[in-house]
């Protein structure tokens, strides 16, 4: 993967009577859908606050780019915060360009994930240095706030840094940093790290007991586990696992 690119997907829909489940995440993510018709477009899904459970569409294959947090602002143009918790259609960010690159990207099959991270690159490289300098420092400071993201993961060696902390260790204010992190993530500092320990405890749910996993995400007790899993995951962790989930909706954006 690239300094842009974290990961790469792909996947079908056939089952449309099994409930999807979107966890909450804090990147931005870029989908090639092909539907059962043979139509292809771009969408981009916004960084998500809270997890939904969809029905479905059927597709006959989606390819998801996931960007590194940090760098979607400088790659996409727009800042972050204003895709919070939405799916919309590339073009409304990049007009016709877009359209050419779906265009590109359905006529050449199996090259759907190089071909949009190349244009994500290109646009990258026209960014001011200024631009680039602060995904740079974005990145880290995502790395520091993360605890999912830095193995081993327990309490002594993967609890996150405290925001003020970061502030002051990339040379900048808190302020500052809320202020740029809020643009280019999407969410606060604050609001990321609540997101991302969660889905450090997305990763393990079922491996130990509730309270060995609130202990090793750093969380005061089970009770704050719990709270900030619910706030998140609309259930209580006992009731997910279990797999009593809230009813299923109908995604508008993926069913046209």
């Amino acid at each position: 993967m690239s300094v842009l690119v974290e990961e790469v997907g792909e996947s079908a829909v056939d089952d449309t009577d099994t409930v999807h489940v979107r966890e909450p995440d804090p990147a931005t993510v870029l989908a090639f859908r092909t539907t059962e018709e043979g139509r292809g477009d771009l969408m981009v899904l916004g960084p998500r606050t809270r997890a939904s459970y969809l029905a479905p569409k059927a597709l006959s294959r989606c390819v998801t780019v996931r960007l590194r947090p940090g760098w979607a602002r400088a790659a996409l143009g727009v800042p972050v915060s204003e895709l919070v918790d939405r799916i919309v259609p590339l073009r409304e960010l990049w007009g016709t360009e877009a359209d050419l690159l779906a265009a590109r990207v359905t006529e050449r099959p199996g090259d759907e994930a190089g071909l949009i991270e190349g244009a994500l690159l290109g646009r990258l490289a026209a960014c001011s240095p200024a631009d680039l300098s602060h995904a740079g420092l974005l990145h880290a400071a995502v790395d520091r706030l993360s605890v999912s993201r830095r193995p081993p993961y327990t309490a002594k060696d993967g609890t996150a840094a405290r925001v003020p902390d970061v502030a002051r260790d990339l040379g900048i204010s808190e302020r500052h940093l809320r202020t740029l992190f809020t643009g280019a993530v999407g969410v606060p500092p604050k609001r990321f790290a609540r997101i991302d320990r969660v889905r450090g405890v997305l990763t393990r749910a079922g491996t130990r007991g509730w309270a060995a996993l609130a202990a090793d995400a750093g969380y005061y007790d089970q009770s704050h586990l719990t709270a900030d899993f619910r706030s998140v995951m609309g259930v209580s962790p006992g009731a997910f696992l279990a797999g009593d989930l809230p009813a299923a909706t109908t995604c508008s954006a993926w069913t046209r």
